[in-house]
């Protein structure tokens, strides 16, 4: 099997989140076609854990879908920066708490299909109350739910994003093999 041969590329938007550019490809048969790429940097998701088992979730607005959608905390690493000090900041920002403890979850392509964005999914624990201020937190709710509810809420709809479910079915895989 080989891969497809890039033959140009070409920048259509530059934005302040992502860039779109169509890259021309030859496939491995020769066959010629175009590819519509979404470049995003990588993120972190971080399923965080209270002291009474809560995982502590956060409700806000999602423009592009209109609607509040039950999400685990996340954000996009900055250039340079280490991806568990952004899941330290990203915690920060959004929920107000710094965990003592950062275990690693892995991690998955969000949409290879058309993306670039690779994220990195963290537990974290020993959760200890520390502010940092952020421009787009002010609406976000913090939500504690006991862990043990979390499948109900996935299985509902609940919890309907895939960076949430892939981390939080990948936490409760990882701690049930913990203890068995």
């Amino acid at each position: 099997m080989r891969p497809e041969r890039l033959l140009s590329s070409q920048e259509i938007c530059h934005g302040r989140a992502v860039n779109l550019r169509v890259d021309h490809v030859e496939k491995p048969g020769g066959r010629r076609t175009t590819r519509e790429i979404v470049e995003h940097s990588d993120c972190v998701a971080v399923v965080a854990i209270d002291d009474q088992d809560n995982v502590l979730l956060v409700r806000q607005f999602r423009h592009p879908v209109g609607k509040f959608l039950l999400e685990i905390p996340a954000g996009g690493i900055e250039p340079g920066e280490d991806p568990v000090d952004c899941a330290r900041r990203e915690l920060q920002e959004e929920i107000g708490y710094l965990p003592q403890k950062i275990d690693d979850l892995g991690g998955f392509y969000t949409i290879p299909g058309y993306g670039t964005e690779y994220l990195h999914c963290y537990l974290a624990s020993n959760l200890v109350l520390s502010r940092l201020v952020a421009e787009d937190t002010d609406d976000i709710e913090l939500v504690r739910v006991p862990r043990a509810q979390i499948p109900q809420l996935i299985a509902s709809g609940e919890i309907c994003d895939a960076k949430s479910i892939a981390a939080l079915l990948t936490f409760n895989l990882l701690q049930r093999e913990k203890y068995s």
